[in-house]
């Protein structure tokens, strides 16, 4: 039971000390557990709005493979091959993806049901990114605690901050079953025991960065960025002479533990030690092997010679370290660096060298809107921060101002690595807030406490801050806290006797008045106005800030890519449901071991819903592949047809907006087709054949031959101008392709024309298209000529029945034609 005693000498509330402690954890407790239910509610609109469905492209394998692995168990995932992927080569999956999610997803289901909980995985699947974004705000508080050495008002800021910017949303919303959904809270936690280690130069706390990084490596590709964060870090605090034996045994313990445990990924394997990734944490390890031993030489050489030494081992360790590391590379020993490397460096040099990677558009540059419309009003808070970091200078600070620069340049040329730099801003943001708040939500400065006595006899007295000071407190409350004056007034009915002793059962009570008055300092008022202004304004800030995070998050983070919502003229929601319809059609209406060939952006998708074998999808691993398909699309029916035929493909799946304006089509992907292909057979694939004379990119009867005769243009337009046939064909009208804003003319789009293929299915709003191969003639004539010869047969059949029809209308009385 907590005793609350009352001080009579100056009337003052006094409470022990640990349960002020209880209270203020009581509090933080309950304002982590609002930021958790924040974080996860605003993750819900897409489940509120649609329907619990997997989004996106890359979750829909990280999907099919957690179910793999619930199915079958750990053993036979790890050695899976997948032969209705990357047809006819298929794919060691196991050992060529980041088994991290997965593992997770199926730890929680098998949890689950042990406890009686027969969760579907689908549903864990889909909730799964929410759930963890309330553990990253966890370690964002202890992070940020760590790093201004236990200020919860800008560790909690931290928290609110991270659980709702949309930097980090734009990927952990529920559906968002991609790698990043767990990897985010991985990189936070790294950071945080990496920041508490160096700290503390604990093994232990290092042992835990290193577990905490083996997480990592299994769920992530974005591993390297600690990989090679960390020793930058070590480096920069080398360089400032503040290596001690707490960065040795943080820095060592983790390198040691964290590159054994990484290599037993199949997916990694013995990268940390042969890819010039990894070989600047290998690189730092051995400097700081280097720095101990002449730190060993200093104690015990003369300081001449010791200066000749140093320079002498530096240089033939400097001369050895780049010689080694370039002769290793040529010898094919340690792997060079990756085209992925050389895009962050070189914006342009995916476009030349690597079109395949420059075609994601993630991967493009970031808009310097982007960094508003995610970041709000953080993104001008940021530097705030970092300039606070700068005055305190600390190791932990020092990592900080590292993590920002970095962090904030690779968000520049990626704008997928926004999501690397949300984190960050989000600790600098609630460190600039923090310290705004503790300045200006502070009054005790403004308002100062004059006590006034009165006594019986009218003599009064007046007793300074200095006089009310609190007397030496008994033994028994000696830990207690004052936390508030509570005296309004006190009347006494004894003489006035100041110094009375009192015995064991009575006291002597003093007849006085005690009146607390407060009273403006010099300047007090222009203070109070300025506090209370920037104050309001940045709650304002904060209040626009949730508003923004919202509205984003809703409109335009919530929306799956396998359904598309639009608006009726009436204002409510339609909802456009062509691809699940499509892959669903494709499920039960198709042989099991049918061949789908389709742009790589959708083999995921159609491996997931439709469960049928596909020739490429979205691991990228095999350019040539890839461009073989885009061959396909971008070259004549003719050629197109033994293509296919070669990789036995039954089924070919368009993406065409043409009719809806729904501009993420194949269409406008077709380019980049073009390009892939290109780097493969330049003598037969040229991307200037499908730009004008004028260098226009024209779909409608003013585009190139190139563009005309190729196959994908073929399979999009296909009857498409039987859709406009009913509004005539004068100047005004036509064929209007919405999404690229042209028009093709009536006589035109009708005389486009397939010979190859056969349509067998086309979507309610013309998204998806869906045609069989046709089976050789058995003549053994060109499906062209065959076409051809079909239709001026067709042709030859209705102008005989037209002719018949008017012979017969000749042949009727005069009356009867009227």
């Amino acid at each position: 039971m907590v005793s609350i005693l009352i001080d009579e000498q100056d009337g003052s509330i006094v409470v022990p000390s640990f349960f002020l402690k209880l209270i203020k954890s009581l509090l933080i407790i309950s304002i982590f557990i609002s930021i958790s239910i924040a974080a996860i509610s605003s993750r819900l609109f897409s489940v509120i709005r649609f329907e619990s469905i997997i989004h996106e492209f890359d979750p829909w394998f990280n999907y099919r493979a957690t179910k793999y692995l619930v199915k079958h168990g750990f053993n036979k995932f790890l050695n899976w091959f997948d032969d209705k992927t990357w047809y006819p080569l298929g794919r060691v999956t196991g050992g060529t993806l980041y088994p991290g999610l997965m593992v997770t997803s199926g730890v929680i289901k098998h949890f689950l049901n042990f406890v009686g909980l027969p969760i579907d995985i689908r549903n864990i699947c889909v909730l799964l990114a929410p759930a963890f974004s309330s553990v990253t705000s966890l370690f964002i508080f202890f992070l940020t605690n760590e790093i201004t050495d236990h200020n919860t008002t800008a560790s909690l800021f931290s928290a609110i901050f991270m659980g709702i910017t949309p930097g980090y949303i734009s990927r952990s919303v529920a559906g968002s079953y991609d790698n990043e959904a767990i990897a985010i809270t991985l990189l936070m936690a790294t950071f945080y025991f990496w920041i508490k280690a160096i700290k503390l130069g604990s093994i232990f706390w290092g042992s835990l960065t290193s577990l905490f990084y083996f997480y990592m490596v299994s769920a992530w590709g974005g591993y390297v960025f600690i990989t090679n964060l960390i020793p930058l870090h070590v480096f920069v605090l080398l360089l400032m002479g503040r290596f001690d034996h707490k960065v040795y045994v943080s820095y060592t313990t983790w390198y040691v533990l964290g590159t054994l445990m990484s290599m037993q990924i199949p997916f990694v394997g013995f990268l940390p030690i042969k890819s010039n990734d990894h070989m600047a944490s290998f690189g730092v390890f051995g400097l700081l092997q280097l720095v101990l031993l002449a730190s060993y030489f200093k104690s015990t050489l003369s300081a001449k010679s010791f200066k000749k030494v140093i320079y002498t081992f530096g240089a033939f360790v400097f001369i050895l370290g780049i010689t080694g590391l370039v002769a290793a590379t040529h010898l094919g020993l340690i792997a060079p660096w990756t085209g992925r490397f050389y895009s962050l460096w070189d914006t342009n040099y995916a476009k030349v060298h690597i079109p395949i990677i420059a075609s994601v558009s993630e991967h493009q540059p970031t808009p310097w809107s982007a960094f508003y419309f995610d970041l709000n009003f953080l993104i001008w808070l940021f530097p705030v921060g970092v300039w606070l970091c700068f005055n305190d200078l600390s190791n932990q600070s020092v990592f900080v101002i590292i993590y920002s620069v970095l962090g904030s340049y690779f968000a520049g040329v990626m704008i997928r690595l926004m999501l690397t730099l949300a984190p960050i801003v989000c600790v600098c943001g609630g460190i600039a807030v923090g310290k705004i708040f503790e300045v200006y939500l502070n009054i005790k400065d403004i308002l100062t406490n004059e006590i006034k006595g009165i006594s019986n006899n009218n003599s009064g007295f007046s007793e300074s801050n200095e006089s009310t000071k609190k007397s030496k407190k008994n033994q028994n409350i000696s830990s207690a806290s004052t936390i508030a004056t509570t005296t309004a007034t006190t009347t006494t009915t004894n003489n006035t006797n100041s110094n009375t002793t009192t015995n064991a059962n009575t006291k002597n009570k003093k007849t006085s008045e005690i009146v607390h008055t407060f009273s403006f300092n010099k300047d007090t008022l222009f203070q109070s106005l300025t506090k209370l202004l920037v104050s309001g304004t940045f709650i304002f800030y904060l209040w626009f800030y949730v508003h923004h995070c919202t509205w984003v998050t809703s409109n335009a983070y919530s929306s799956p890519s396998v359904v598309l919502a639009s608006r009726n003229p009436d204002g409510s929601q339609h909802l456009i449901d062509d691809y699940r319809e499509a892959y669903y059609w494709l499920r039960m209406n198709t042989p099991e071991d049918s061949k789908v060939m389709a742009w790589w952006d959708y083999g995921y998708q159609i491996g997931g819903m439709a469960d049928r074998t596909t020739l490429v999808d979205n691991n990228t691993w095999n350019n040539t592949h890839i461009a073989t398909v885009g061959r396909a699309m971008a070259t004549t029916e003719e050629k197109s047809e033994e293509i296919m035929r070669s990789l036995d493909v039954d089924y070919i799946l368009v993406i065409f907006g043409g009719l809806i304006g729904f501009s993420g089509d194949d269409l406008n992907k077709f380019l980049w087709m073009v390009r892939i292909s290109e780097g493969i057979w330049p003598e037969e694939i040229r991307e200037r054949s499908y730009f004008t004379d004028k260098g226009e990119y024209r779909i409608d009867d003013l585009a190139t031959s190139a563009m005309r005769n190729s196959l994908l243009y073929k399979l999009s337009y296909y009857r498409f101008g039987e859709v406009y046939s009913s509004f005539g064909s004068g100047p005004t009208t036509g064929a209007a392709d919405r999404s690229r804003n042209q028009r093709l003319s009536l006589d035109y789009a009708k005389s486009i024309q397939i010979n190859s293929v056969e349509e067998v299915f086309t979507s309610e709003n013309w998204i998806v298209r869906i045609y069989k191969l046709k089976d050789k003639d058995n003549f053994g004539r060109q499906l062209s000529k065959v076409g051809e010869f079909d239709r001026i047969m067709n042709d030859e059949k209705i102008t005989k029945r037209n002719k018949k029809k008017m012979v017969n209308m000749d042949r009727k009385p005069s009356a009867l034609r009227e």
